[in-house]
């Protein structure tokens, strides 16, 4: 059997185009791409050079999918398997296109963190916007996912027919599927309440079940918490809706720490109260703003002191807490040892009697 020459080969003219039409969108995706860059370079502009960077490698097939595709558009239809052809390029370019827009949705996500730094001193606006930015912007990278692989179904003739039959019955299998998938779209309700209502952010310092942390990342279904001794809790975004935790930094990082101190009744406060005030000016982590040395409680064998100071955030107020224990021990045992909690006890005729 012989084959035709190559120039009558009925996909000769159509292949030739189609290799004509991809090196030209590879080309003008290089310039363009080049001239865009060196602008946002240039320019210093955070927002477009993240986009161009998520989006580099999705746009190096968008661009010759999409060619290729009117090129085979344009064939005629009599030639042999262009519609395999025309189907497998559109899925092709269907997914290109989808993780274009999903890049781009994270490189625009990007841009904006990067323009809102959180290593300032006073970063609650910064820890605000992190926070909805990455929840929105992954909630929107699932809704553009799932409409990307719906397209992709929808090319198939099958699965337009599958969809006509589950559609006549809806009613049993949308409550089975309701069923199926309540703790995917609790998560993503849940993700949405968090990003608008922001009762947690990034860098929140937290207390749940017990445990002291801070907020890591937030994810579409899920909170990561770091522990102070680097353990990573994994906390359901649906749990910080339905219960109750401490946020030691919801509006501010500010915070008071407490010293507490059990001494004897002979303790000179005043002289005490001088002291904790020389401890605490003399601490870097103290900002300046609460100190106060009180006596709380009395029990039948010692009183209970409380130093109460304040620092710009819970890392330096537990710094200073330390700082200001130990000193104060420390000065009490040189200089009040006889101060520090002990028993008493009084041999008889030790007290003189009382005066008749």
């Amino acid at each position: 059997m012989t084959l035709p020459p190559l120039p009558d080969h009925p996909w000769f003219t159509t292949a030739v185009a189609a290799l004509v039409a991809v090196g030209l969108a590879l080309v003008a995706h290089t310039l363009l791409r080049g001239v865009l860059t060196r602008v946002a370079v240039r320019e210093q502009l955070l927002l477009p050079q993240a986009v161009l960077g998520r989006t580099a490698r999705a746009a190096s097939f968008a661009w010759p999918l999409l060619a290729l595709q009117l090129v085979l558009q344009a064939a005629p239809d009599l030639l042999p398997g262009i519609g395999f052809a025309r189907h497998a390029g559109a899925i092709a370019l269907i997914g290109a296109m989808t993780a274009f827009v999903m890049g781009a949705i994270g490189g625009v996500a990007d841009g904006v963190i990067a323009r809102h730094p959180a290593s300032v001193a006073d970063n609650l606006q910064a820890r605000r916007i992190h926070t909805q930015t990455r929840v929105l912007a992954r909630s929107a990278m699932v809704l553009v996912f799932i409409g990307g692989c719906s397209l992709a179904l929808m090319t198939f003739p099958g699965a337009r027919q599958v969809g006509a039959s589950l559609l006549a019955s809806a009613g049993v299998l949308g409550l089975v599927a309701g069923l199926a998938a309540r703790p995917v779209f609790s998560n993503l309700v849940a993700g949405l309440q968090i990003a608008l209502a922001q009762p947690i952010r990034i860098d929140d310092v937290l207390i749940v079940q017990g445990e002291w942390g801070r907020v890591e990342e937030i994810t579409g279904s899920y909170v990561v918490l770091r522990i102070w001794d680097d353990r990573r809790m994994v906390i359901p975004l649906q749990w910080f809706i339905e219960n109750p935790f401490q946020n030691w930094t919801r509006h501010s990082a500010e915070i008071l720490g407490t010293v507490f101190l059990h001494l004897d009744y002979a303790t000179p406060v005043e002289a005490l109260r001088a002291e904790a005030r020389r401890i605490v000016e003399a601490a870097p982590e103290w900002d300046g703003r609460v100190l106060a040395v009180q006596v709380t409680d009395a029990t039948e064998r010692s009183m209970q002191v409380r130093v109460l100071v304040s620092a710009a955030n819970a890392g330096q107020a537990f710094e200073l807490r330390c700082i200001v224990r130990e000193r104060l021990l420390a000065w009490l045992a040189r200089e009040h040892p006889q101060c520090l909690p002990r028993l008493r006890w009084e041999p008889p005729g030790a007290l003189p009697e009382p005066a008749r």
